[in-house]
């Protein structure tokens, strides 16, 4: 089983999850209180360490006037706009330091909004490794990682969110997702320390 499953990493880029990053401000709170960091790092280490294939699911990194001109510009990217994260060869686009890539690891091509999947490679990299059980991990609950998961069990993945290594903003859009929507949806919502475990034991 191990062979056949990917742990994927959404969104780890330091605007997100570093101090001193333009989005941290909003997640804070959540990510120290559920101890997303240190938890993400667990997952990580243990990932390589049992064999898991490790995927890196990178939203846009934002170039000037990539949001201009847009038809239907959605809240996320209109808080984009504003804010102007992840920009192309700035620190905030980079991976945090915790989290760097090994050289066995994947980096998937960009999203542009919540869904890891569309307009990118991730499905074929995937499937072409064999690849059926996913664990998620990352920022944002309630964005990111529920849009990409929603969409893997729809395409017939099994799906895992690390329910302690993934953050939001507020604590409300965390329990939207761990309480309320992945139940519906997702194959198992663990903690990091039991996928830890599972892969220990495999």
């Amino acid at each position: 089983m191990i062979e056949k499953t990917a742990l994927l990493i959404v969104d780890p880029y330091n605007d997100f999850i570093s101090e001193g990053g333009k989005l941290w401000p909003y997640g804070k709170e959540v990510a120290e209180r559920i101890g997303m960091i240190p938890n993400m790092r667990r997952l990580l280490a243990s990932a390589r360490q049992a064999g898991v294939l490790v995927v890196y699911v990178p939203h846009r990194q934002f170039e000037e006037g990539d949001l201009e001109g847009w038809k239907f510009l959605n809240p996320s990217h209109a808080r984009a706009k504003h804010i102007r994260p992840f920009l192309r060869g700035s620190w905030g686009a980079e991976l945090h330091p915790d989290f760097p890539r090994d050289a066995a690891d994947f980096v998937v091509q960009e999203h542009w909004l919540h869904n890891g999947f569309v307009g990118t490679d991730l499905d074929m990299l995937l499937r072409a490794r064999g690849i059926e059980r996913l664990v998620l991990c990352g920022m944002r609950a309630n964005t990111c990682v529920e849009g990409t998961a929603r969409y893997a069990v729809e395409i017939g993945y099994h799906v895992t969110i690390a329910s302690d290594s993934t953050a939001a903003f507020r604590w409300e859009e965390w329990q939207a997702t761990m309480e309320a929507n992945a139940p519906t949806f997702a194959h198992a919502i663990a903690k990091a320390e039991d996928i830890v475990r599972g892969w220990q034991n495999a």
